[in-house]
């Protein structure tokens, strides 16, 4: 009994490996440059999408009767280049608005109480 069953094990083993596809993997070094890349696109996607949660940008989508939860997912639906210039645009936008002005006041204030006597 033991002997039949070793047998057909083998034949079972033997036909398998002849008709099943074998699954083959390739190793390969990656540049440097892929791997900022793929850094670069997942921070953009998280500056993006960590805007999109604060509560004054979803105050604002509110007021303008637009859902947040879909400007999500239009943003997960964007290409890598779309999502990357938004990032930009979202940078290069003032955090405190116009810092010329504020100089001008603070320099005008300090001329006008120095001066003043």
């Amino acid at each position: 009994m033991n002997s039949a069953f070793k047998k057909m094990m083998c034949r079972f083993l033997a036909v398998a490996l002849i008709t099943l596809p074998f699954q083959t993997g390739q190793a390969s070094m990656i540049s440097t440059d892929q791997v900022s890349a793929a850094a670069t696109v997942q921070a953009n996607r998280s500056l993006v999408l960590n805007h999109l949660n604060r509560a004054q940008t979803v105050n604002e989508f509110q007021a303008l009767g637009l859902d947040a939860q879909q400007a999500r997912d239009r943003v997960a639906a964007m290409t890598d280049e779309e999502v990357g210039n938004l990032a930009g645009q979202i940078n290069a936008v003032p955090a405190g608005g116009d810092g010329l002005v504020a100089l001008i006041l603070v320099v005008f204030f300090i001329w006008y109480f120095a001066f003043r006597r």
